[in-house]
């Protein structure tokens, strides 16, 4: 069965709005992911939002290429978290036809978490986007089993997600059997990438091989194909593969064939 691709936006860093869906459809991708909202004050992200050239640009771009946007970053529920902050991005994902928004949880607190959740996906819903919860080893939400409780202890609103990253599951206590076990109708997109597979990392590597060093499909120890086995057949593939040092040797368009290549053998 043919899988959708979507370019995810660190695979892409460097690009604009516009350059990545031009790069995407030259190197075969269905879909792109944008970051149009840092991830942390003042962090790299791509700039969309309240510039209308830009939109336009981009929007130029989808009609010409065919290429898709499939999901917005990014969405952190603290402790103090209010949705409608973030509705600027929701705006300009609804523009462009996204399908998802990816949802990080830093609140520790589980019940106060599981109400932001809930008030989000309420606060979401008119926009037709989904709110994929992402587990990271790092955050409040560590597992595939943890997003599974918060989801359903909100409720599982029927535009609740669950973001599998391939990363997370071979570097957090999440099993192929965990995988298997989240609800089908949870499950918009997964994302793909390799790295050495393991739970002795501390915070700081977790982090450096997230934002900066993540391997192609293949070459790691994380049982990646084993993960998209138990995955649905047909679930769109997210490709994030940074590798600062390598993408410095190369063009976008470059990597990114590079990085599609590679999913697709795995």
């Amino acid at each position: 069965m043919s899988r959708l691709h979507s370019l995810a936006y660190l695979t892409a860093y460097t690009c604009t709005p516009p350059e990545m869906i031009r790069v995407a459809a030259l190197a075969g991708y269905d879909f792109v992911g944008m970051r149009l909202w840092p991830n942390a004050p003042g962090a790299p992200q791509q700039f969309l939002i309240d510039k209308p050239d830009v939109l336009r640009e981009t929007l130029a771009a989808q009609k010409e290429t065919g290429v898709g946007v499939f999901d917005i970053e990014i969405i952190r529920i603290g402790e103090n978290f209010d949705p409608s902050f973030y509705r600027p991005l929701l705006d300009a994902g609804a523009a462009l036809g996204a399908r998802a928004a990816l949802v990080a949880a830093d609140d520790t607190n589980e019940t106060r978490l599981v109400n932001s959740y809930a008030r989000l996906c309420e606060f979401m819903r008119p926009y037709g986007i989904t709110a994929d919860l992402e587990f990271m080893p790092w955050t409040a939400v560590k597992t595939a089993n943890d997003a599974v409780r918060i989801v359903q202890s909100a409720g599982s609103p029927s535009n609740a997600g669950i973001l599998v990253d391939a990363l997370h599951f071979g570097r957090s206590h999440t099993t192929l059997a965990d995988i298997q076990a989240i609800p089908r109708q949870l499950l918009h997109y997964a994302q793909i990438c390799d790295a050495e597979a393991g739970i002795h990392f501390t915070t700081e590597e977790l982090i450096h091989t997230a934002r900066e060093e993540r391997l192609l499909p293949g070459e790691g120890t994380i049982d990646v194909r084993g993960m998209f086995d138990a995955l649905p057949r047909d679930l769109p593939i997210s490709v994030e593969i940074i590798h600062k040092p390598r993408m410095a040797h190369m063009n976008a368009l470059a990597w990114a064939s590079q990085c599609l290549q590679a999913s697709r053998n795995l």
